[in-house]
């Protein structure tokens, strides 16, 4: 069995991990080191973890190529909360056509997100 786990590096873990844990309600389940500065921050939202690692390297660079499409109960709540949070909207959410509505986020650090919500069937 495989699994994949997302891991962003950041400049900024503490910016990145408000972010997320407002945002979708994610918790924090381990960091390592567990005292002193954090290399390596675990959180789970739903069923899956998310990794941050403290990275000040990335903080000149362009974001990493990395898309994470999390899927939420409201759409249009969650995307009315992205910008008090450091995030950006990046376009108005679209119902498509394989049953989904979808908004596109960046997160604090220009990570490109979607939000998705299975639109009920009539």
């Amino acid at each position: 069995m495989s699994t994949i786990q997302p891991v962003i590096l950041t400049a900024d873990q503490k910016s990145l991990a408000h972010f997320y844990t407002q945002l979708f309600g994610a918790e924090e389940i381990f960091r390592i080191p567990e005292k002193g500065p954090t290399f390596y921050l675990g959180l789970r939202i739903g069923d899956t973890e998310l990794g941050l690692v403290a990275d000040a390297g990335t903080e000149d660079r362009a974001a990493p190529r990395i898309l994470l499409s999390i899927g939420v109960a409201d759409v249009d709540e969650m995307l009315a909360r992205v910008e008090a949070l450091g995030g950006s909207v990046r376009g108005a959410p679209n119902d498509m056509p394989w049953g989904q509505r979808v908004a596109h986020i960046c997160d604090p650090d220009g990570n490109p997100v979607n939000l998705t919500q299975p639109i009920p069937a009539r």
